[in-house]
């Protein structure tokens, strides 16, 4: 019994110290660190808020629609290559939607 017991204290040790060791060096406030990305979601995928108490969230109608943007990653939004030479954009873009 007494084997058991320093057994499960030894593996329950094993685990904190290993879960410890597992800490990365990025700060929540980098985890955190997010940006609005218009033209990058595709259809119903998009994260925003439409004014006070609403929200669009999931209602873009075409992919990478200009007018509907996601949070991504603080720096990654101008970058970002889309299909048809696109890109993502800080500010509302003007493209076509589709006519219904």
């Amino acid at each position: 019994m007494k084997h058991k017991a320093m057994t499960a204290a030894i593996v329950a040790g094993a685990v904190a110290t290993a879960v410890a060791g597992l800490s990365t060096t990025t700060t929540p406030a980098q985890a955190q660190a997010k940006e609005k990305c218009y033209g990058v979601s595709l259809k119903g995928k998009n994260d925003c808020k439409a004014g006070a108490g609403t929200t669009c969230a999931g209602t873009s109608t075409v992919d990478y629609q200009g007018n509907a943007w996601t949070l991504v990653p603080k720096g990654t939004c101008v970058s970002m290559e889309l299909p048809g030479d696109r890109k993502g954009s800080l500010t509302e873009l003007n493209r076509d939607l589709p006519e219904a």
